[in-house]
């Protein structure tokens, strides 16, 4: 039986989001599903809600997931704890996720879960008070 995690809150990438509306099967769906069965208390804002929203419209993924769902997300997250983003200057790879450490740092994350090597944000390792994992970190665990 896993541990009680109620009290952590915990940022999802937005690519960790939306793959779990992809694949049913991974990891981070796995992350999804703890929060939606109240595992852990999600931080989301109103800049993730958007980024999601703009995502939504790529035809890519419009074959791999129908807006329905996507609107289901989007509400869901509208009903979390949005914070206004802090603002941060670190540098990292990709500038356009620096917003995800401001979440992590306004709401005193305990953990931001990201599978985007790229943005530069796993290679921190911790942000602040906040641990950054990839998402099977996270599952095997933290929430095992």
């Amino acid at each position: 039986m896993g541990k009680a995690v109620n009290w952590m809150r915990v940022v999802l990438d937005t690519n960790i989001l939306v793959s779990a509306l992809i694949s049913e099967t991974g990891t981070p769906h796995k992350a999804s599903e703890a929060w939606l069965g109240g595992r852990f208390d999600l931080v989301s804002s109103y800049q993730q809600i958007e980024e999601l929203r703009r995502i939504s419209r790529y035809s890519k993924l419009q074959q791999l997931v129908s807006k329905h769902v996507f609107g289901e997300l989007i509400n869901a997250l509208g009903e979390v704890a949005l914070i206004e983003v802090v603002a941060t200057v670190v540098e990292i790879s990709d500038p356009d996720d620096v917003f995800l450490l401001g979440m992590a740092k306004a709401s005193a994350a305990d953990y931001l879960v990201t599978g985007d090597k790229r943005a530069g944000l796993l290679a921190l390792g911790t942000y602040g008070r906040t641990r950054i994992v990839t998402p099977t970190l996270f599952v095997n665990e933290v929430l095992s």
